[in-house]
């Protein structure tokens, strides 16, 4: 395999902590990494260094002279004043680059329901992403790296995401770089994984799985080295704590070597083990949905977010939901919470029910902002039974990974990984026998989330998930139901896989119609390139007049720009007369090519193109 680029003893500090320390390797064609490693150990400076957009305190970053990369960031790169139309394909007519078979895939899997005429900065941030994403993947790279591509992306938009990596280029062609937090995501793109931590990159063969697996084993070998290695550790402390008149006759040697060995031994990395919780005692009765509408907010088309549905929640059950953005999953959360009343129907709630509810914000801990995190829990209480041992809160917090200088950390300067593990221990202790997770991953990296699903996985509780983690949903949850958009509750005895197969037979051939761009929404392929069954005898016309519209097409360009030419010197001469006039054979024009655009495509669907 070729190489594309690569890192030579990339270095890079930050104050008094060496996150990046001598390291080396590279990038081949044919390879799918993914990278994976606990919040703030480098993946993502590291990405930076190797996409050239930043530069290491020493060491170097080379690549291969015609190698072209693409960068997707995670912070927000877009022009705020751009159309959408203009931020992904710039200046270009709509049909020239739909004519394009690749571009039109990727148009139809991330923005067919993004207004194509709004400007970027009235986006959503998941629409920001799409767009961002949509820009990078329709130009031509060598090397593809992304930082978490899949925030903001629900199920189905991982699973195109994944789809078309998969088949951007042949097995040994092309390479790319991926850090996100979705494990599944993790294990269907990628044939390698690089795993940051310490200041090193160990690399390891496969996917999610086999990296698990691999470190798994990797860790037991290195437990066994380690507790021979302690074994001879504490002989020597006790040989060299040995009164001061004996020490004087200790050999030279022997002490130096000892100091050595146990100077070597190496800090302990942060432990990640949430504890199980008690619960308050479950009645036969949980929750409740009986026949329950309820109106969307402010419409007046009379449609219903949720149409006459009916949910019954048994004491232990543990349900995953899944569903399109404003399918009204975390509204669902809301009604079995209390939080909001139903239009009709009622519901109904466990005389024992405690509830406690994860959001997406984690707006709970803004009260105590101001609060150190081992006040937050002492706030709770002061000592915890857990398995039948006597815990502080001090004890608590650090199994949740916070050593004892994070402890006394401000909630407010606290990242949003560690506010959510916080708030999900302050719920955990509250002793709920309904727990309800929004979103619980976001921000969360690989190693907390295994713990996060440990503790879930012994919770003796009612539980129901909101995610488009579809590997957290399917190791913690025992079924999976859908919101479709259409007012309904949907089982999913087939799981998340059926649940894509609803929404795409849902969405075939169903094409944009507010936004203005030309692709469908099925999230695959726009209706241009769907199979066509016409006779050659209409192909044939079809394909003449698909060069004759084009050739159509070119020559209204070259009127419009003469117009914006004309209309220049106008503004220049203050002709507002001629101006008017001139603003209207423009709109007369990009009429004309509306119409002839759409019959291009017409075409196309004929074509099968």
């Amino acid at each position: 395999m070729a190489h594309l680029l690569g890192g030579e003893n990339l270095t890079v500090s930050y104050a008094t902590r060496t996150v990046l320390d001598g390291i080396t390797l590279g990038l081949e064609e044919g390879d799918r990494i993914g990278m994976v490693g606990r919040n703030g150990d480098g993946k993502s400076t590291l990405m930076r260094l190797l996409a050239l957009r930043a530069t290491p305190d020493s060491g170097r970053v080379t690549k291969r002279g015609d190698v072209n990369v693409g960068y997707l960031d995670q912070s927000d790169v877009l022009d705020g004043d751009l159309t959408v139309g203009a931020a992904i394909v710039g200046d270009q007519a709509d049909y020239e680059w739909a004519r394009n078979p690749q571009i039109r895939e990727v148009m139809g899997g991330l923005v067919s329901d993004v207004d194509w005429h709004a400007n970027v900065h009235a986006l959503s941030g998941g629409q920001k992403r799409r767009v961002a994403l949509a820009k990078l993947l329709i130009e031509d790279h060598d090397v593809i790296m992304l930082d978490e591509p899949t925030n903001h992306l629900d199920v189905e938009g991982v699973a195109w995401l994944s789809r078309h990596l998969k088949t951007r280029w042949r097995a040994n062609q092309g390479a790319f770089l991926v850090v996100t937090h979705d494990r599944w995501f993790l294990d269907e793109v990628c044939n390698k994984t690089w795993e940051v931590h310490d200041g090193i990159v160990d690399p390891f063969e496969g996917g999610y799985a086999a990296y698990v697996l691999a470190r798994a084993e990797r860790d037991r070998s290195a437990s066994v080295m380690e507790g021979k290695r302690q074994q001879l550790v504490k002989k020597e402390l006790a040989w060299l704590r040995r009164g001061a008149p004996a020490r004087t006759a200790k050999p030279k040697f022997r002490i130096e070597a000892a100091n050595a060995l146990i100077a070597d031994v190496p800090a302990p990395r942060d432990s990640m083990a949430l504890s199980k919780m008690a619960t308050a005692r479950q009645g036969k009765d949980v929750l409740d949905l009986e026949n329950v509408s309820l109106d969307f907010q402010g419409a007046e088309d009379g449609r219903k977010l949720f149409d006459n549905i009916t949910l019954r929640l048994a004491p232990g059950e543990r349900l995953g939901l899944v569903g399109v953005n404003g399918a009204g999953k975390t509204t669902l959360l809301k009604l079995l919470n209390g939080e909001i009343t139903p239009d009709a129907g009622k519901v109904k709630r466990g005389k024992t029910v405690v509830t406690a509810v994860l959001s997406q914000e984690v707006k709970e801990l803004d009260d105590v902002a101001d609060l150190r995190v081992i006040e937050v829990i002492e706030r709770e209480k002061r000592s915890f039974n857990v398995g039948g041992k006597e815990f502080s809160a001090g004890q608590l917090v650090e199994q949740l990974g916070f050593t004892n200088e994070k402890q006394w950390t401000p909630v407010k300067d606290l990242s949003g990984g560690e506010r959510r593990r916080l708030q999900l221990l302050r719920l955990l202790v509250g002793e709920p026998n309904v727990l309800m997770l929004d979103e619980p991953t976001n921000d969360l990296d690989t190693d907390t989330l295994a713990a996060v699903e440990d503790v879930l996985d012994g919770w003796p509780g009612t539980l129901v998930v909101v995610s488009h983690d579809r590997y957290l949903l399917e190791r913690v949850t025992d079924h999976q139901m859908a919101l479709l958009g259409d007012g309904k509750l949907r089982g999913l005895p087939g799981g998340v896989d059926q649940y894509l197969e609803l929404r795409e037979f849902a969405l075939a051939g169903s094409t944009v119609t507010g936004g203005g761009n030309p692709v469908t929404s099925a999230g695959s392929a726009p209706a241009a390139a769907a199979p066509s069954g016409s006779s050659e005898a209409e192909k044939r016309d079809a394909r003449k007049a698909k060069n004759r519209i084009e050739r159509q097409l070119g020559k209204l360009e070259q009127q419009e720009k003469k117009v914006h030419d004309q209309m220049v010197k106008s503004t220049e001469q203050s002709d507002f007369d001629a101006l008017a006039e001139q603003n209207k054979k423009l709109k007369d024009l990009a009429g004309e090519r509306e119409a002839l655009e759409l019959e291009w495509l017409e075409a196309l669907e004929v074509l099968g193109e």
